[in-house]
C-alpha cells in the first residue's frame, strides 16, 4: 500500500508539474500577446487625439486672433517643442524632456510639418489604463485554477489506471505469501515437535549430525515463516507493549541459533549488559534480534567471528563476513534487495528490521567494509 501511494504521488507530481509548466508558458505567451494588443489599442487612441491637436494648432496658426488658446486634450497631457526639442508650451505640470520614458504612461511623439506656431514636435501622453489588463490577469488565473483542478482529477484517475497492474501484482504476491506461510506452518511444527521428542526421550549418536541438519533446516523454515507472516499481516498486527528484559531475550535467541553457528564453526563473543529494559512488543524484539543474528551467521565466513553487544543505549551485531559495497548500503534495507546473492534468502530481513525500528522511533545504523565484515547497530538512546 505504501509503495502504491508513493508511486501515485510521484506520478501526480510529475504530471501536475509538467502540466503546470506547459500551461504557465502558454498563459504567459497569451497574456503577452493580448497585453500588446490592448496597449496598441490605447496607442491608436493617442494617435487619433494627436491628429486632432495638430489640426487645432494649424487652425490657430492660420487665425488672426490676438489671443491664442492652446488645445487641451481630454485624455491626457500634451506639449509642443521646437526644432531643437526645447519645450514651448503644454499642459504638463512638469514638462518632460522630449523622448524621456515615463512609468505607467503611454507617450506619442508626432513631427509637425510645416511648423505651426514654431512647433516642430508634439508630445501627447496618457496614463495606461490597467483595467482591461487586470481583467485579463483575473481571467487567466481563473482559467489556470479551473484547468488545474480538472487535470488534477484527470491525473488522479490516470495514475490509478497506470498503477492498477502493480496493485494486482502486489495482491497476487500477498496471496502467494499467505498461501506459502499456511502451507509451511504444518510441516515446520511437525518437524520441530519430533526433534524435541527425540532429544527428550532418546538420543542416537549415529544420527546426531543428521538431527542437527534437520534442526537447522527446521529453524530456518520457522524463521522464514515468521518473516513472511509479518510482511503479510504487518498492517493488521496488534502490538502488545510490555517491559522486556533484552539481555535475557538475547541469551535465549543465541541458544536458538547455536546449532547454526556451530556448523560454520563461528567464534561467538558476547558483551551483554544485564538489566536493560525496553518497552516493546516481544515478537518485534525477537524479529530484530533473529534477523540480525541470522544474517550475521549466514553471511559470515567459516570460522569467522560473531560479536553481539547490548548496552543501555544500543544493540549491536557484528560479523567478520563478506561485507557490503558502499553503493549497496543505500538499498540494502529495501524489500527483496540483497547485496550478496551467493547465499539464500528473500532479501526481507533488513526490511523487517527497518519497519520495526521505525515503529519504535529507533535509529538503525549499518557500517560495512568489503571482505572485512558488517556491523549493524540499533540505537534507542542518544
Amino acid at each position: 500500500m505504501q509503495s502504491e501511494r508513493r508511486s501515485l504521488l510521484r506520478f501526480l507530481l510529475i504530471y501536475m508539474g509538467s502540466t503546470f509548466l506547459l500551461f504557465s508558458m502558454a498563459s504567459w505567451l497569451f497574456y503577452t500577446s493580448t497585453r500588446h494588443h490592448l496597449l496598441d489599442k490605447q496607442r491608436e487612441v493617442l494617435k487619433y487625439e494627436s491628429q486632432k491637436i495638430e489640426s487645432a494648432l494649424r487652425e490657430l496658426h492660420q487665425s488672426n486672433s490676438a489671443i491664442l488658446h492652446y488645445p487641451v486634450s481630454k485624455i491626457g497631457n500634451s506639449a509642443i517643442y521646437d526644432l531643437d526639442k526645447h519645450y514651448i508650451f503644454g499642459t504638463f505640470a512638469h514638462p518632460p524632456q522630449l523622448g524621456a520614458r515615463q512609468k505607467h504612461t503611454l507617450s506619442l511623439i508626432s513631427k509637425i510639418e510645416p511648423y505651426y506656431l514654431g512647433a516642430a514636435y508634439l508630445l501627447l501622453s496618457k496614463p495606461i489604463d490597467y483595467t482591461p489588463l487586470l481583467a485579463l490577469q483575473r481571467n487567466i488565473l481563473f482559467f489556470m485554477l479551473l484547468a488545474g483542478g480538472f487535470f488534477a482529477v484527470l491525473g488522479y484517475f490516470l495514475g490509478k489506471l497506470f498503477i492498477a497492474p502493480m496493485r494486482e501484482s502486489i495482491k497476487q504476491m500477498n496471496h502467494f505469501i499467505q498461501d506459502t506461510t499456511h502451507e509451511l506452518n504444518t510441516p515446520i511444527s511437525t518437524i520441530l515437535t519430533n526433534i524435541e521428542m527425540i532429544e527428550t526421550f532418546g538420543e542416537c549418536e549415529q544420527n546426531k549430525d543428521e538431527l542437527k541438519r534437520i534442526e537447522i533446516a527446521s529453524r530456518t523454515l520457522s524463521r522464514i515463516y515468521d518473516d513472511l507472516t509479518y510482511l503479510n499481516l504487518n498492517h493488521q498486527y496488534h502490538r502488545r507493549i510490555i517491559r522486556l528484559d533484552m539481555a535475557q531475550l538475547i541469551e535465549e535467541r543465541m541458544v536458538y541459533f547455536a546449532v547454526m553457528a556451530e556448523v560454520k564453526h563461528l567464534r561467538i563473543k558476547t558483551d551483554v549488559k544485564s538489566g536493560v529494559i525496553l518497552e516493546m512488543d516481544r515478537n518485534d524484539a525477537i524479529r530484530l534480534i533473529d534477523n540480525l543474528i541470522s544474517n550475521a551467521i549466514k553471511y559470515n565466513k567459516p570460522e569467522g567471528e560473531l560479536y553481539v553487544r547490548l548496552t543501555e543505549e544500543y544493540f549491536m551485531v557484528k560479523d567478520g563476513g563478506f561485507g557490503i559495497k558502499k553503493e549497496d548500503l543505500k538499498i540494502i534495507m529495501h524489500r527483496f534487495k540483497r547485496a550478496n546473492t551467493s547465499e539464500g534468502g528473500f532479501g526481507i530481513g533488513l526490511d523487517i528490521v527497518n519497519q520495526v525500528v521505525n515503529s519504535y522511533s529507533f535509529v538503525l545504523q549499518i557500517t560495512s567494509q568489503l571482505h572485512q565484515g558488517t556491523e549493524v547497530k540499533i540505537q534507542w538512546k542518544k
